[in-house]
Parts: C-alpha cells; sequence; structure tokens
C-alpha cells in the first residue's frame, strides 16, 4: 500500500491551491463523490499538517500523505495521482 504522485500531478496542485515547497496535503475519505474502491465514498485533498501519518509520498516539495484511520479506503492497494493535460486536471486511481 502507498501513494504515488506524478511530478505533473505535484505541479497542477502548486499551481491550483497555490502551494510551497514544504506545504502538505492530506488525502483523507469522504462520503459521496466518485470512488471507485469503496462505494459511497470518495477521497478529498486539504492543506493541513500531518498528524498520524500513515503513508507519504513527496513531490516537487510537497508532502502527499493519508492519515492511519483513512487507510481503509486503500484496500492494501496503490494510489496513483495523475494529470490529464486535456482536461487540465486530477485523475485519481487506486490498483
Amino acid at each position: 500500500m502507498r501513494i504515488v504522485v506524478e511530478q505533473p500531478a505535484a505541479l497542477w496542485y502548486k499551481r491550483e491551491m497555490s502551494l510551497t515547497d514544504g506545504d502538505s496535503l492530506k488525502l483523507f475519505v469522504r462520503l459521496g463523490g466518485c470512488g471507485s474502491v469503496q462505494p459511497g465514498f470518495s477521497l478529498g485533498v486539504i492543506r493541513d499538517t500531518p498528524g498520524n501519518a500513515a503513508l507519504q509520498h513527496a513531490v516537487e516539495g510537497i508532502v502527499f500523505y493519508m492519515e492511519d484511520d483513512h487507510l481503509w479506503y486503500l484496500d492494501n492497494k496503490v494510489l496513483h495521482i495523475r494529470y490529464d493535460e486535456k482536461l487540465d486536471d486530477i485523475w485519481m486511481e487506486v490498483q
């Protein structure tokens, strides 16, 4: 189980959320949305400081992390975060 963030995706987050090197983004489970792993749930993203980071991946000076109590969403799989250039948006996939 791990988080993989591609460089273009990290750069998109930096631009869209006005992030600077050293900032952290928490990936958290939320009710609703378009998640495909756990029906009725999806992932949210918020700028925050890690409290109990169980998984983390640093790219372009930004730390992407999930806390221990949200790992159930991944179901022991890998979260890939990619940038879709045509849509100028992020695509998340759990494999």
